[in-house]
């Protein structure tokens, strides 16, 4: 599955420094709105410490983790959704994903311009929020046009997709975010084709001064306050510590490194693992001495859905999976191992796999 979250935010709030971190992709990081006009695709390794479990215990000839793609999308001011700046362009990027990381500025620094002249991270916020909800606003209306000739037609279809989209006009009028109107899954199907920005998923990121890890400082606390409104998440990095971080190679001078700053994992893991949970994702494993591979599907799937992300023939032609707890697997140190002590299960078409399933699966095309 090739997923991709893409990094928002006002010109010079530290995107494409956090992007350069999470992808080492050298997008130019300059100080001035527009340095990111194409929008760059870092893929990213998700971390999972399992993987090592089961490299140590099956060493295998190659290891590969699951990967998230996140972009860097071009700085956005006020006015882009009448395309100002390179609004038109950001709004087309932004379409493309399927969650948002939208970094904050929470940091003074006189030697860094702030687009709207100083440092406010609930109107940073706001500016993105508004430029989205009035592109989706008048996507919506444009829908709302072409339905009414229907409705006022008699078909009843249209008159239902019709105060669905009257629902949304209006919720987006408020001010509010499409994902935060509550309706049945069913209604939400007329938003298929719009590709609503405010509907996608959010993460918020805190971008802040390497004094103020772990815990933030003053800007952090009232983007919180605002966050917890929506129930979303808010992560704390500091883009220009997380550069750093990167560049160490070994793992026991990056743990002092980070420890130094009063942290046990990296922003940017923490933000990686937002954005996995963010899309419901979850991570199975298949492991032989050939390769130990994780396998990124969508949580709830059932065993052959979940095959079809190896190959296609494997869900068309799905007889049985062998499932190992990725606990039993642990404990047991081999296939063989689990088979003796009966941890093997023989699952069907309904198993719904779970994470950390080590899965074998039957297949005949």
């Amino acid at each position: 599955m090739s997923l991709q979250c893409g990094i928002v935010g006002l010109p010079n709030v530290g995107k494409s420094t956090l992007f350069n971190a999470l992808s080492n992709a050298k997008a130019e990081a300059a100080n001035y709105p527009f340095c990111t006009i194409e929008p760059n695709v870092g893929v990213v390794t998700v971390p999972d410490p399992r993987l090592v479990i089961l490299e140590t215990i099956v060493k295998p000839e190659r290891v590969v983790p699951a990967i998230i793609e996140f972009v860097d999308i071009a700085g956005l001011v006020k006015g882009a959704s009448k395309g100002e700046g390179l609004g038109n362009q950001f709004l087309a990027n932004i379409r493309e994903v399927d969650a948002i990381v939208h970094v904050i500025r929470c940091f003074e620094d006189d030697n860094i311009i702030h687009v709207n002249g100083t440092v406010n991270p609930i109107s940073d916020k706001e500016i993105i929020e508004t430029e989205l909800q009035l592109k989706d606003l008048d996507s919506v209306e444009k829908k709302i046009s072409k339905t009414e000739r229907a409705a006022k037609a008699g078909d009843a279809k249209a008159k239902k997709d019709l105060a669905t989209l009257t629902l949304y006009r209006n919720h987006l009028l408020e001010g509010k975010n499409a994902r935060s109107l509550e309706l049945p899954q069913e209604d939400k199907l007329v938003l298929d084709d719009l590709h609503l920005l405010t509907i996608k998923p959010v993460i918020y990121a805190a971008n802040v001064d390497e004094n103020s890890l772990p815990d933030g400082n003053k800007f952090v606390e009232i983007l919180r306050k605002e966050v917890e409104k929506e129930n979303a998440q808010l992560v704390i990095v500091c883009a220009a510590i997380e550069a750093q971080i990167q560049e160490l190679t070994d793992p026991e001078e990056k743990a002092m490194f980070l420890q130094e700053y009063g942290l046990t994992d990296s922003g940017l893991n923490k933000l990686i693992r937002a954005s996995y949970s963010l899309l419901d994702l979850i991570t199975y494993f298949t492991a032989g001495v050939k390769e130990v591979r994780a396998w990124t599907i969508t949580k709830g799937w059932k065993a052959p859905k979940s095959a079809s992300v190896i190959h296609n023939d494997f869900e068309k032609g799905f007889i049985k999976a062998e499932v190992i707890k990725f606990k039993d697997y642990e404990t047991f140190k081999s296939e063989a191992g689990c088979k003796e002590a009966g941890k093997i299960s023989i699952e069907g078409k309904e198993y719904v796999v779970q994470d950390g399933d080590i899965m074998h699966f039957r297949f005949n095309v």
